[in-house]
């Protein structure tokens, strides 16, 4: 399945399947994608309001930046299942079989690649949320805040595919890279999307 050429309706129709794709990084990813995506109609509704002239060039920027990342998150949900797929063939490897240890870390390596991609694209996207929360049309502030709070789950729910892979690997050195990158990722970006919600929630009224 081509998730980005995919409706709403076929991609959920699929998740709620007994299939192994997609699943958890292939939803964070979707999930980071409509952030970003909101995150740019917040740029649009900005663009060309005499009120925000100063800012333009950088709302422009912006918007620019966040539907590339939308569009980069939806690949990186294709490319989430295909990491997977060879995964879920080497776990029927007999246990007996000499080869089985070999093929197991080289596709849990490569299944852990995908979902950490996804939790640097939605930290970039945190990142993005916060200009258009500051100088975005206040008329689209509760947008970011939306934005903000999709890319905490989606962040927290690639870093939880990461681990399950690691978690699994016998290269100790390897998966402690990838659960220390993983972790810091998760201390400084999932604060700082929950301060976006929370900033605009309370100016809000709605605390």
């Amino acid at each position: 399945m081509a998730f980005e050429a995919t409706t709403l309706s076929e991609f959920t129709q699929a998740l709620s399947s007994k299939a192994a794709t997609p699943g958890g990084g292939g939803a964070a990813a979707v999930a980071g994608a409509l952030a970003a995506a909101l995150g740019a109609m917040v740029g649009s509704l900005t663009i060309g309001k005499k009120k925000y002239a100063a800012v333009e060039a950088e709302i422009s920027a912006l918007t620019e930046r966040a539907r590339t990342l939308s569009h980069r998150l939806l690949e990186l949900a294709e490319e989430d299942a295909a990491a997977f797929r060879p995964l879920s063939r080497a776990y029927a490897i007999p246990k007996d079989d000499p080869s089985r240890e070999e093929v197991m870390e080289a596709c849990l390596l490569r299944a852990a690649a995908p979902p950490l991609d996804i939790l640097r694209c939605c930290c970039q996207a945190v990142e993005l949320l916060e200009g258009f929360a500051r100088k975005g049309s206040v008329l689209a502030v509760s947008d970011a805040a939306t934005g903000a709070a999709l890319c905490r789950g989606a962040m927290e729910g690639a870093a939880m595919n990461v681990r399950v892979n690691t978690r699994s690997m016998r290269d100790l050195a390897a998966a402690g890279a990838l659960d220390r990158e993983t972790d810091a990722l998760l201390d400084e970006y999932v604060p700082r999307a929950q301060r976006i919600f929370d900033d605009i929630y309370k100016k809000e009224g709605l605390s």
